[in-house]
């Protein structure tokens, strides 16, 4: 009788862990250990299509492509129908449509709670990683709230205080050093010296970046370049800077040591540097290097973590011309094709006839008599034509991408607000 009694009391106590469990598996909300952003500077349907005959024909999938679940994102702006990098990233970070130029905060200056202050607050530890500079726009969007996004010594000095991130990666270090230094502040505040007293280990090289021990939890602020990083295949340059996949993989290996787990934001801002100067080789190659950093998130932070990749907006009306084979890719899809006639080519930007935009402004200004053609060929056709000229290949009015994998992800189908995004991360924390 005693073994009985013992035997079902046994029995009991692994019919109820095992319901507990069971419970827990299919009931109880499992809030994913890791949560990565990437925001795609760029990242159209048209542009992920070109990407794939670019880098390896039109039959291969990108690991994009893999995701298990998208949507379409409308992105307009509080005041705008195509907004700038600033509103673009804003409603990203926070949630809230606002005017173009501001950076997380409303018209009236008030600051806009971000997904990094909200992921700290919940105990996660932050990364901020960045191709582009420190202080641009986008990766700004998520630390900084600011009036106007070009007044990157503000945005500079916010990201010194460094209350919130526990690692930031990028380029940008001009807008932290005086002008006695080689950098560009009129204060002469040395932030990066301000922020190593903050507690943060300071890299500058790539070998540094790798010799950070993950075990010692450290507070990391790497900064690798004096403005944006090099391009992919300038390999001198590189030699001293960790690529974008290198990057994410140190993060999450350092990150991933906090019991809450963690929060990661990736941006991607050397697409857009390349779709504004209207070279797509560099934009696509760019977009690769994405793709590539997918991956490799993939990989280290394992499949129960959440991945989320969204564009922001689209950037110069970059189109792949022509009729390409289907396996065609690399440098059989630049420059001319055998007609003669460009592969690439643009809506607005530097390679633009010059008789229009800010060109013809200038010219009408200092002769106001002067009349100039409807078309003028330039001595030199550029290779990737725009049809109107700007300085910078301007904002389109295009919806943008989102693909995602993981806890929360399966909320992404359809068309969905820009705005959106905010919700369904922070609902992850």
């Amino acid at each position: 009788m005693k073994w009985r009694n013992q035997l079902l009391a046994l029995f009991c106590l692994i019919a109820f862990a095992a319901g507990g469990v069971f419970y827990f598996q299919h009931w109880v909300i499992q809030k994913p250990f890791g949560i990565i952003l990437f925001v795609g500077e760029g990242l159209t349907p048209g542009q992920l299509a070109m990407t794939r005959v670019y880098a390896a024909g039109a039959d291969t999938p990108l690991a994009l492509d893999l995701l298990p679940h998208m949507a379409l994102i409308t992105n307009a702006s509080n005041d705008f129908a195509a907004p700038d990098q600033a509103a673009a990233a804003t409603a990203i970070a926070t949630g809230v449509k606002v005017n173009n130029r501001l950076i997380s905060c409303d018209a009236e200056g008030k600051p806009l709670a971000t997904l990094i202050e909200r992921a700290h607050q919940s105990g996660r530890a932050t990364g901020l990683v960045t191709n582009a500079s420190i202080t641009d726009p986008t990766a700004a969007a998520f630390y900084a709230h600011i009036a106007d996004q070009s007044d990157k010594s503000a945005i500079a000095e916010q990201a010194a205080k460094g209350s919130v991130i526990d690692l930031v990666l990028g380029g940008g270090s001009d807008d932290f050093l005086p002008e006695s230094k080689g950098g560009r502040r009129r204060d002469e505040r040395d932030l990066l010296l301000e922020i190593r007293r903050n507690g943060f280990d300071l890299v500058r090289s790539k070998a540094e970046l790798e010799s950070i021990p993950g075990w010692r939890r450290p507070r990391v602020f790497g900064v690798f370049s004096r403005a944006e990083f090099a391009y992919t295949d300038h390999i001198e340059a590189r030699s001293e800077q960790p690529s974008l996949p290198d990057m994410v993989r140190r993060a999450v290996e350092l990150l991933q040591f906090n019991r809450s787990g963690y929060f990661l934001v990736v941006d991607t801002g050397l697409m857009r540097k390349a779709a504004e100067k209207n070279n797509a080789e560099h934009t696509l190659a760019e977009t690769v290097e994405l793709d590539r950093a997918v991956a490799v998130a993939q990989r280290f932070a394992g499949g129960k973590s959440a991945i989320f990749v969204c564009g922001d907006v689209g950037i110069g009306g970059l189109r792949l011309n022509g009729t390409p084979f289907r396996k065609d890719r690399g440098i059989a899809v630049l420059g001319l094709n055998s007609a003669g006639d460009p592969w690439f080519s643009w809506a607005t930007g530097p390679n633009g006839a010059r008789m229009y935009g800010a060109a013809k402004l200038a010219a009408t200004s200092q002769d106001p008599h002067a009349t100039m053609p409807a078309t003028s060929p330039s001595p030199e056709q550029p290779q990737e034509p725009a049809a109107f000229y700007a300085p910078a290949a301007l904002s389109t009015v295009d919806d943008v991408v989102v693909f995602g994998a993981g806890p929360g992800a399966e909320a992404l189908h359809g068309s969905m607000e820009n705005t959106a995004l905010f919700g369904i991360i922070s609902n992850n924390f």
